[in-house]
């Protein structure tokens, strides 16, 4: 059967609209149920960022193949996705904020489980404040910097603050986490076996170290896509936490972790202006493409900020979209011809689909049979 995305290049799927997502279901059902697998096989829990998708639907999907819970960034996230009939929540953030921690315990009312974050102890005392204010005790994990150098308790201090956290009346300290991505040695790498081993095996020695200092860890939380697998397998970690994984993207494939088949979601732009031959301009700019990815730097080296497909469905190397303003792209050609005419519906490939869904108010899905209409529903959730 063909995809959504051939269907589109033959004329036999008409988008109803650009810029705009569409996500071919079959697709990100596969990468679903290889990643399950694969982690289920190790013995391993996996709990999916919704990060990449923010939609209670895909969240549902992932929990029916196995997932044993999910993980979100923000409470805001948490909530929508608890709204959604999640039940089993991770916010992997630090809870700083007297709002974030107000709404956080009332979520907790609502869920089976809400596990929350902690790396300081300033964030974790306030956090324990409020708890014995309403009466409860909260579930928490401590974040771990194993590398990334961005939130997560330096790891000269982690035994200190471990000690400290468990100690707090109102908080229950069960496990820790991290993220790594790809770092191996305190470097960046492309090694991704191992990264994700070395972050294993560095997270089960804390996990053990405070063990004897008699803080019991019963939770060992690691891996993004790029580590996950290779985390789980070393059988030293309790659970992954991937998020990409389940639509892909040109990262992803930089990465060696998807190949171009396993993407599951295409960004459609119609050319509205040729006003030369060495350029045109499409309806999608800043406010459809995501920027937060630089461009031509080592390991990815990214030629642009989408990557425009030709009609035979592969990269198409002559075009590069790497100025926009914010509703005009403006796609150049490297022999100084574009070929695009007005009218054209252009397929691109997102660099980083997380921050690509999260621009767009909805997406177009496509079951198999039909196409419809799905709203980002945690889109904006930053709080």
């Amino acid at each position: 059967m063909p995809t959504a995305f051939e269907l589109v290049r033959r004329g036999k799927l008409l988008l109803p609209e650009t810029p705009c997502i569409l996500i071919e279901e079959e697709i990100a059902r596969k990468n679903i149920a290889r990643v399950q697998s694969a982690v289920t096989a190790c013995g391993c829990a996996l709990r999916p960022h919704i990060k990449t998708h923010k939609m209670p639907y895909f969240a549902g999907l992932q929990l029916a193949a196995g997932a044993n819970g999910i993980t979100c960034a923000k409470v805001s996230e948490a909530e929508v996705m608890a709204e959604g009939g999640a039940e089993d929540i991770f916010i992997a953030y630090p809870m700083v904020g007297a709002f974030r921690i107000r709404r956080a315990l009332e979520l907790q009312k609502k869920l089976h489980r809400l596990i929350l974050a902690v790396d300081s102890l300033e964030g974790a005392r306030l956090l324990n404040e409020a708890a014995s204010r309403a009466g409860v005790t909260c579930e928490v994990r401590m974040e771990i910097d194993t590398g990334a150098k961005r939130t997560g308790v330096l790891r000269e201090h982690y035994l200190e603050l471990g000690k400290q956290v468990a100690a707090l009346s109102h908080l229950r300290l069960t496990g820790i986490y991290t993220f790594k991505s790809l770092v191996f040695r305190g470097e960046s790498t492309e090694d991704n076996e191992a990264a994700g081993q070395e972050e294993a095996q560095m997270m089960w020695e804390m996990a053990q170290s405070l063990g004897k200092a008699g803080v019991p860890i019963r939770e060992i939380s690691a891996g993004s896509t790029p580590t996950g697998l290779q985390a789980a397998r070393t059988g030293l970690v309790t659970e992954v936490r991937p998020g990409t994984y389940i639509f892909g993207d040109w990262m992803l494939t930089k990465e060696r972790c998807a190949s171009l088949e396993e993407i599951a979601v295409r960004l459609y732009a119609t050319v509205v202006s040729t006003p030369s031959p060495e350029y045109a301009v499409i309806d999608g700019g800043t406010k459809t493409f995501p920027m937060d990815i630089p461009l031509d730097i080592p390991p990815g080296r990214y030629p642009g900020y989408a990557i425009p497909m030709g009609a035979d469905g592969q990269p198409n190397e002559n075009l590069q979209l790497r100025r926009m303003n914010e509703e005009h792209g403006i796609l150049t050609a490297k022999n100084g011809v574009t070929g695009l005419k007005v009218g054209q519906v252009l397929e691109l490939i997102p660099i980083h689909v997380c921050t690509a869904v999260n621009l767009q108010n909805s997406v177009f899905v496509w079951e198999g049979q039909s196409l419809r209409r799905l709203p980002v529903a945690a889109r904006g959730m930053l709080v």
